[in-house]
């Protein structure tokens, strides 16, 4: 399934040109236009899902197989320093295009490229109380 008005069905169609670092008949990465560092690339479903929650368990399953993959050779490639792999879900989180996708980005000393939280102290209590809401949606 496409999605007829989404950038990233557009390029894994062909309609818009992009630098394919690896291609699959799940899967196709390309590097980010727009990088946060050197070599960030972006890891597309080929089906359009909107996000994480949509796609199925064996989907979620190769995507870090994937990940793990590719951010090893490209750490290795890149000589870079560190890496991180982001999947963000929904717009308050940082998602700007609703296809699923995974940023694949480098890290190199001194790139203060992203910062993604400040530490917040949280209760016993609290915490208590988030573990007793997600076991209850679990079950």
């Amino acid at each position: 399934m496409k999605e007829n008005n989404c950038i990233f069905c557009k390029i894994i169609n062909g309609e818009i040109p992009s630098k394919t670092l690896y291609e699959d008949d799940k899967f196709k990465v390309i590097f980010d236009i727009g990088p946060a560092t050197r070599g960030h690339a972006i890891m597309l479903s080929k089906e359009h899902y909107e996000n994480i929650f949509e796609i199925d368990d064996s989907l979620a399953a190769e995507v870090f197989v994937l990940a793990k993959r590719l951010a090893a050779a490209m750490k290795t490639a890149f000589q870079a320093d560190g890496f991180n792999i982001v999947q963000n879900n929904g717009k308050l989180a940082g998602q700007s295009e609703f296809h699923f996708h995974v940023h694949l980005i480098p890290r190199y000393e001194g790139d203060n490229a992203i910062k993604f939280w400040e530490s917040k102290e949280t209760s016993d209590e609290e915490l208590t109380k988030l573990l007793e809401l997600v076991k209850k949606e679990l079950n």
